[in-house]
Formats: structure tokens, sequence, C-alpha cells
């Protein structure tokens, strides 16, 4: 997927210097504005492959610990989701696990995998960078 975008971003680029050499002003503005949108695409995929390898990275060491959420007998829908019920009871407990350790990355980590499971994806990504950062800071 990284190398379509690196191409896609290499096409734009050309597009933007063909509009740019044509010399005409509306053009120019158009070169000038396909030239940012790499800029932007290529800063959005470096900061979303950052982010997934320290949750890589965060995953294993809760593996390594055994305390990853195992989530194997909690119920499921047909579409392979946990039951809306079951994944706010496992919310529930993580967040007391939270509310007892506020200074330990390990159960922030379980925190944003809890928010994950419950459908909260805005709640599980700021958490989970509140994890990063946590752990960042302890290997310091």
């Amino acid at each position: 997927m990284c190398v379509a975008m690196v191409v896609y971003f290499v096409l734009l680029g050309r597009a933007g210097v063909i509009l740019i050499s044509s010399g005409r002003t509306a053009a120019i503005g158009l070169g000038v504005a396909i030239f940012l949108l790499p800029v932007i695409g290529l800063w959005a995929m470096i900061a979303t492959l950052r982010a997934g390898f320290a949750h890589q990275r965060l995953a294993r060491l809760a593996r390594e610990q055994g305390m990853e959420l195992d989530v194997s007998a909690l119920p499921r829908r047909p579409s392979g989701r946990i039951e809306r019920d079951a994944a706010d009871e496992l919310f529930d407990c993580v967040r007391a696990e939270v509310e007892e350790h506020p200074d330990d990355w390990l159960r922030w980590y379980r925190l944003a995998r809890a928010y994950d499971y419950a459908g909260d994806r805005g709640r599980a990504r700021e958490t989970m960078k509140k994890a990063v950062a946590m752990q960042e800071e302890r290997t310091r």
C-alpha cells in the first residue's frame, strides 16, 4: 500500500510540474496545490506507520507479560465483533484497573484495547497515544 501511495505521489508531482510549466496563473496555482498533496500524504503515511509500529511494540510487551486482554470467551455477533454488553463489561473492568494503577502504561494499553472492542475508536486512539508516551518515558 505504501509503494502504491509513493507511485501516486510521483504521478501527482509530475502533474504539478506540467501545470506549473504551462505558465498560466491558474495552472501555476493548481500545480503548487498539487505539490502540497504528496507532502501531506507522505506525512500522514509516515505518522500512521510510526504509530502502528509503536502499537505493535506495546502489544508484544503486553503479551510477553501475560497482560494482553483475552477476549476469546466473549460472545460475538455473526459479524465477529464482540457483543456490545460484553464489550462494555470488559471496558468497565479495565477502566477500574486504570483507576487503581494510573501510572502504569500497560493498564492504559489495555484500556485502549477495551475502547476499541467497545467500538469507540477515537478514544482508543487517544488512549493508545497516552500508553505509548508513558511506555517511552519509562524506558528513557
